[in-house]
């Protein structure tokens, strides 16, 4: 019996990139490898966006964006000296409200993609 990513009962799961090819490539009947070329180029996408400084936003799921961390000094854990750490750009992803529905009520919201909310 196939499973679907994340359904596993109540035991801890770790979903990998090898894990949403599978899913591709069974909801798609795709090859393995081109099921592999899709999620690369998706995951390719969503960096190269990041990297311009774009945000992405993908309805009924959430939207990606980097914050801007300010320059602090910080310590050397092992020596305890001073270190500064250069301001940065960090990824954020903040989930949708549908996606915090799936998260927290599974079975209320319906399969992913089908709920409330959904749009093509």
């Amino acid at each position: 019996m196939a499973e679907v990513a994340g359904e596993r009962g109540n035991t801890e799961h770790t979903v990998t990139k090898a894990d949403l090819v599978g899913e591709v490539e069974r909801a798609t009947e795709l090859s393995r490898k081109e099921s592999e070329a899709v999620v690369e180029t998706i995951f390719e996408s969503i960096i190269t966006a990041l990297q311009a400084d774009d945000k992405i936003e993908i309805r009924g799921f959430g939207s990606f964006r980097t914050r801007q961390r300010r320059g602090r000094i910080g310590r050397n854990p092992k020596t305890g000296a001073k270190v500064e750490v250069p301001p940065k750009k960090i990824p954020f992803f903040k989930p949708s409200k549908e996606l915090k529905d799936y998260v927290n009520h599974p079975h209320a919201a319906g399969a992913a993609g089908s709920g409330p909310g959904a749009q093509d």
